[in-house]
């Protein structure tokens, strides 16, 4: 036993300075996570900021002009235009100019002032219809308010009825970097940890080395082990990295406890790093390797839950989705990150993951035995 596991840690150590030595395998470990950790906490976002809107008011009067004014002094919205006549809107808005436009009618005050109702018109560019809503939104609030200030200022107290109190549990201010900094956490560990594997036999296979490997003393499984291992830690220093940068430079809350957190990795780990093996174990190259890896990594991300909830997906598509072992980590993540929860996600989240990472070693074992004879 003991000599089995020497021969182990030998081939471990031989596989970190294969990995290490190379300047591009050095970039892709270390520097790419941190490339793309970057790139998505700043560019996937829902959230938008100095919306260019224009105004094409037709009142001229004192309400239209304060409702403007209420417009132009909030922070998501930056006026870009000042508009004349109709015939101006629809240009402005196929050339992607505005994303909305605010258009008040000529009897806008005058209504106001006689207390009856007030239309106002905004126009939004539907084409992304995602952000077209959030905008929409916006103008909305922006609205509400003004009439909430005007019904105070007419002293009718009150308003309406009822009145609307939004809250949001775990994300108070709804800023989307919680929501997606921590599946990149999850994205970023899957590319890593996958790529490493998938490419560590067909290195050897394609530079020839492999078969000086099955000559010596090491026995198969000790073979399978000393590949499993590099891109296990690989993929758990990467976890680590990631997550204390979304922490102490994205501000990203880690309510959970940290032990649940790695726990949860790890169990995560085993499933990557079993498909890995597989897709090693069946190519010849390294760009058999690559093409296999990425086969296997855009279905998953998409089927994992990150930027599209699963519940909006077609009820078959939901059923693939519980094979996906990311959208169980996914939800390990953010339920760690936000939500604060610990060893209670195991009966739906961590046994899943345990289960398909036993799978699919099983199945890597198989087939790497079965390309050695």
């Amino acid at each position: 036993m003991q000599a089995m596991g020497q021969r182990i840690l030998t081939l471990l150590a031989k596989e970190l300075l294969t990995l290490l030595k190379d300047p591009k395998s050095r970039f892709v470990v270390l520097a790419t996570p941190v490339i793309q950790l970057a790139v998505f906490g700043y560019a996937a976002s829902f959230d938008l900021n100095e919306v260019p809107f224009a105004v094409l008011n037709e009142d001229r009067g004192e309400a239209s002009r304060e409702l403007v004014a209420q417009f132009e002094g909030s922070a998501q919205f930056e006026r870009v235009r000042t508009l004349h006549h109709t015939d101006q809107i629809a240009p402005l808005i196929d050339a992607g100019e505005v994303l909305l436009v605010l258009r008040l009618p000529p009897d806008f005050s005058r209504d106001l002032a006689r207390g009856e109702p007030a239309s106002a018109q905004v126009i939004l560019d539907g084409r992304n219809s995602n952000t077209a809503l959030i905008a929409f939104n916006y103008a909305r609030r922006i609205v509400a308010a003004y009439n909430d200030r005007r019904l105070v200022e007419a002293g009718r107290a009150g308003g309406p009825p009822a009145e609307l109190v939004t809250r949001a549990w775990f994300n108070p201010n709804l800023e989307s970097q919680w929501f997606f900094v921590p599946g990149i956490v999850g994205l970023l560990v899957t590319v890593t940890t996958i790529l490493v594997t998938a490419l560590s036999v067909a290195r050897e296979r394609e530079e020839g080395t492999f078969d000086q490997l099955l000559v010596t003393p090491l026995r198969p499984v000790e073979i399978l082990i000393g590949k499993a291992l590099p891109g296990f830690l690989v993929g758990l220093l990467a976890a680590s990295v990631i997550a204390a940068i979304a922490v102490a430079w994205f501000q990203v809350p880690l309510r959970g406890s940290l032990a649940v957190f790695y726990l949860g990795t790890v169990l995560y780990l085993l499933s990557a790093v079993g498909v890995g093996l597989m897709i090693s174990a069946l190519a010849v190259t390294q760009q058999q390797g690559l093409l296999g890896a990425f086969l296997f990594l855009v279905p998953a991300v998409i089927l994992s839950g990150f930027a599209t909830p699963i519940a909006n997906m077609p009820g078959w598509v939901q059923a693939i989705t519980y094979l996906n072992p990311l959208r169980y980590f996914m939800v390990v993540l953010r339920g760690i990150f936000l939500e604060g929860r610990g060893l209670d996600l195991a009966p739906l989240q961590f046994l899943p993951m345990v289960a398909i990472g036993l799978v699919s070693l099983t199945v890597a074992g198989w087939l790497f035995r079965r390309r050695l004879y």
